[in-house]
C-alpha cells in the first residue's frame, strides 16, 4: 500500500466508504495514529552545504581579561562585580569578620555515599546517578 502512494489510515477510511456504499458513513476514530519515523538530521540542508556543516548562527567567543597583579588577587574578590563598565571588585575582609560557617563548608570533592544520611535528598539522587552509570557501564559491556 505504501508503494502505491497510500498510507494505511487513509486505505483503511476508503475500503469501509466502498464497501458500505455509504456516502455519509464517518468513521467512529477522532483521529488516527500515523508513523512518523525520526528523518536525518542533515536531511533539510540544501545539497550545497557541508555534510555535518553548522545549523545555526555562529556564536562569538567572549574573551574575558584575567588579573594576574598577586597583590590585587589576594586582596580582592576579583570577578565578583559582573558590570561591563567600571567593575568594583568587592576587599577582602579578616577572617574573623566573616561567619564560623563559612570555614565547615566542603570544598573538595563530594563525599562518599556511605557518608551520607539515607534521609537526604542529596543522599538519593547521588544514589540513583551510581545505579544509572554502572547500568549504563553494563550494557555498553554487553555489546561486545
Amino acid at each position: 500500500n505504501m508503494a502505491l502512494g497510500r498510507t494505511p489510515a487513509n486505505y483503511l477510511i476508503k475500503s469501509t466508504f466502498i464497501s458500505t456504499n455509504k456516502l455519509n458513513f464517518l468513521p467512529t476514530c477522532s483521529h488516527i495514529q500515523h508513523m512518523n519515523y525520526a528523518k536525518p538530521l542533515l536531511a533539510g540542508m540544501k545539497k550545497g552545504a557541508k555534510k555535518g556543516g553548522k545549523l545555526g548562527p555562529a556564536a562569538e567567543k567572549v574573551i574575558l581579561p584575567v588579573e594576574t597583579d598577586p597583590v590585587k588577587l589576594v586582596t580582592y574578590c576579583c570577578g565578583s562585580d559582573s558590570t561591563l563598565e567600571n567593575p568594583q571588585d568587592i576587599k577582602l575582609g579578616e577572617d574573623s569578620e566573616y561567619p564560623d560557617w563559612l570555614w565547615t563548608l566542603r570544598t573538595g570533592k563530594a563525599p562518599p555515599l556511605e557518608e551520607m544520611d539515607p534521609e537526604t535528598k542529596q543522599y538519593w539522587i547521588k544514589l540513583r546517578r551510581m545505579k544509572m552509570w554502572e547500568n549504563n557501564k553494563l550494557a555498553s559491556l554487553k555489546k561486545f
